[in-house]
């Protein structure tokens, strides 16, 4: 005899991109506060807005695609790969116009900016991937009412 299990759905999705968002965000601070007590001020504004960046930029697309795998599933790859290309050519955009506007040579820190943004990507990246290896979520979804004999199928393979 087998003991029917009731099966919750709940929406995992945000509560991973959450995790992860806040392990970026953990490391962030942490990389900023390095910069200022290794460098100075001009360090930790350089790594504080380049683990800002990196983290703006992976949690609009994150959440995006999760957000478009809950409506529509079929469609979440494609989307999932238009925002990575969205993030890319965002960072550069962002990049290019820091680089222009000066604030690399007077404010910013350009290494640190890179560690910024190293680091978040990096934690950003292993904590979603950690979380979700370690979520459980069911590979199918089981029906929603158990399967009827009908009248000519036997209950038992074989039995006559």
């Amino acid at each position: 005899m087998t003991t029917e299990s009731k099966q919750v759905t709940r929406p995992q999705g945000a509560s991973l991109l959450l995790g992860a968002a806040a392990a970026a965000l953990v490391v962030a601070t942490v990389i900023t506060v390095v910069g200022a007590l290794a460098s100075g001020s001009t360090a930790a504004y350089g790594a504080l807005t380049g683990a800002g960046i990196a983290l703006v930029v992976f949690m609009i697309g994150s959440f995006s695609v999760d957000a478009v795998a809950r409506v529509m599933p079929s469609a979440s790859l494609l989307v999932a790969m238009l925002t990575y290309t969205l993030q890319v050519v965002v960072m550069a955009l962002v990049f290019v116009a820091l680089s222009r506007s000066g604030l690399l040579d007077d404010t910013l820190d350009r290494r640190w900016l890179a560690a910024g943004v190293i680091a978040v990507t990096v934690t950003w990246l292993v904590g979603q991937v950690w979380l979700t290896a370690r979520a459980r979520i069911p590979v199918y979804d089981l029906p929603a009412s158990p399967v009827s004999e009908s009248a000519g199928e036997r209950p038992e393979a074989g039995a006559r």
